[in-house]
């Protein structure tokens, strides 16, 4: 079986358009449709259904892709055995929130890439958030991801703890709650709220935290990059309940510390037997919580006295 056509294949299903596979794997958009053709009438079946629509993975593409990326993981590590300085080899597909600048993912994504330079990186966000992300690590088009719900929502994956980050409540400067030492989520019921789209793993803890003390909150702004939240909130369209490891520093709002028990788990999720880039990166991402090489939760910013 031709490694190449492999590979078109597994890219026309991870993007789901022949276009955006041509550009991913460096080839014409006609040279990655004849390859997938080629493949399809090897295997005897279609992989794919195309028309107007768009592209869809056919039953028989979704049986056969986990063998196909189990080849092209087979001729990775082949390759990386046969380089006389063992260099490893292969792509690997990342899976991150929408925005990481103020969390270590980068800088330890930057260094495992200086140690592998031959290891393709693919770094993708989701727009609907953290279900998303493992919907993808779970029909193999991501290796590894980060992930913001609870372990008990990822089966069937491996769910790896980086830490757990207690919520803080973010107030616009002035707020007459500014000035407190600690909140209790009761005491926002009646403010509108910024906050990200549900689906979103900060969102959802937060949600159930609400619905179990009975709280029904007004979202009135949703943004799906967690960093420009506080920059709403500065602006006075609400006020914000995060994460105290994803809040980034920001002008124009005040941090008071949640005085509710609500901690959110910041993890990393791959399947069950993960290849050896996806191990490798994973043990630096643990490593680097472990050791405390992440960046601290801010210091509640409090109003001048």
């Amino acid at each position: 079986m031709d490694t190449r056509q492999v590979e078109y294949a597994i890219a026309v299903a991870d993007e789901l358009s022949f276009t955006r596979a041509a550009q991913r794997v460096y080839a014409g958009q006609s040279t990655v449709s004849a390859g997938v053709r080629a493949l399809e009438r090897e295997l005897g079946a279609a992989l794919f259904d195309r028309d107007q629509r768009g592209v869809r993975i056919t039953p028989a593409g979704e049986a056969v892709l986990p063998a196909l990326r189990e080849l092209a993981a087979a001729e990775a590590r082949a390759r990386t055995a046969a380089d006389p300085r063992g260099e490893l080899r292969g792509q690997l597909r990342i899976g991150v929130f929408s925005n990481v600048s103020h969390l270590v993912v980068p800088q330890v994504v930057g260094a495992f890439h200086r140690d592998h330079p031959l290891v393709d990186l693919r770094l993708r966000a989701a727009p609907a958030g953290s279900g998303e992300l493992a919907e993808a690590v779970r029909r193999g088009r991501l290796d590894i991801s980060l992930y913001g719900l609870p372990a008990s929502s990822a089966p069937g994956l491996a769910v790896h703890h980086l830490v757990t980050s207690p919520y803080a409540v973010v107030l616009p400067t002035g707020h007459p709650l500014a000035g407190r030492a600690g909140l209790h989520l009761e005491e926002l019921a009646s403010e509108p709220f910024v906050d990200a789209p549900v689906g979103f793993g900060n969102r959802d803890v937060l949600d159930v935290a609400l619905g179990a003390r009975g709280i029904v909150r007004d979202v009135r702004t949703e943004v799906t990059e967690t960093i420009t939240i506080p920059l709403f909130v500065a602006n006075g369209l609400g006020v914000a309940v995060l994460p105290e490891v994803l809040l980034p520093p920001s002008d124009g709002t005040v941090t008071v510390p949640l005085a509710d028990p609500v901690g959110w788990d910041f993890n990393v999720i791959t399947r069950p037997s993960p290849g050896q880039a996806a191990t490798l990166l994973l043990e630096r991402l643990l490593a680097a919580y472990r050791t405390g090489a992440a960046p601290a939760s801010p210091e509640p910013q409090r109003p001048p006295r």
